[in-house]
């Protein structure tokens, strides 16, 4: 396993605001990235296969429940760059496409939690929307999306021409994950799983059940194909593990859809923000 690169505490200045690297009391290997006081990535330096945010795990198990072997993948969002790092880990030779907008957060990662050890790993620095745009046609196995302001998903990143775009770069057979937040009523999940519906033809969502009956404020993960999912896989693993969260499919995920609107580009829609307790 790599070594730690002796990271040093503290709060840094980046392109969209101040980070602070944390270390783990319990776990010498261990560091959090919080971003304004909120909690972005929690990075183990000495166990990539090790995620400690329960919607990270979720994603995880995601990925695993994928067929065997090296993926191509991209990820928009970075962070502390946990994914790729378990995706090198887990899926030796896979190839990895960072997108991230914040080159100094790129440089902390870099300078602090040890990222060049991250074997066939690129990174662009750019946004979202913009990253995706150059990218080609059908270059991707996975796509991951887990890109927030603070703790804001961006609405330019939720909207169906930008799923579109995300389809496109997604080979035949290729998943995309989704990372996305919010609270009592779910309202903006609804829609972005009614967004992503109209692009996919497969789609799932796993959430913890609290976070699923909105009793409190918490983040889901949408996962969508253009071919089957590995559902059964999915349930059995996202009911087995360190979440115990649930898989809503099939009737049921139409139900929790229903009267849900699709967002477009352009449309009045405001991401939802956690109460401050959330974070307190």
């Amino acid at each position: 396993m790599a070594k730690s690169t002796n990271p040093v505490p503290g709060r840094y200045l980046v392109v969209f605001g101040e980070v602070e690297l944390l270390r783990d009391l319990d776990n010498p290997a261990g560091w959090m990235l919080l971003m304004d006081g909120v909690p972005q990535s929690y990075v183990d330096l000495a166990d990539p296969t090790h995620l400690d945010f329960e919607y990270v795990q979720l994603m995880g198990i995601a990925v695993d429940c994928l067929p065997e072997g090296p993926l191509d993948v991209t990820h928009v969002g970075g962070g502390g760059f946990t994914l790729p790092r378990y995706v090198a880990a887990t899926r030796p030779g896979s190839r990895q496409i960072v997108i991230e907008p914040d080159h100094a957060l790129v440089q902390l990662v870099r300078d602090q939690l040890a990222l060049k050890t991250v074997p066939r790993l690129k990174v662009r620095t750019t946004g979202g929307r913009e990253g995706v745009t150059a990218l080609d046609d059908a270059s991707a196995d996975l796509v991951i999306l887990d890109a927030f302001s603070g703790a804001i998903m961006p609405i330019e990143l939720a909207t169906a021409e930008y799923m579109g775009d995300l389809a496109r770069v997604l080979r035949p057979g290729g998943t995309l994950l989704v990372n996305v937040a919010d609270g009592k009523g779910l309202r903006f999940a609804r829609r972005l799983l009614a967004t992503v519906r109209g692009v996919f033809r497969h789609v799932t969502l796993l959430a913890e059940p609290g976070v699923l009956r909105g009793r409190r404020f918490g983040n889901l993960i949408v996962v969508a194909s253009n071919r089957d999912l590995p559902l059964d896989r999915l349930v059995r693993s996202a009911a087995g593990g360190l979440t115990q969260a649930r898989c809503v499919a099939g009737e049921d995920l139409v139900k929790f859809v229903a009267g849900a609107k699709p967002i477009h580009d352009g449309d009045p829609v405001a991401a939802p923000v956690p109460p401050p307790a959330v974070f307190g």
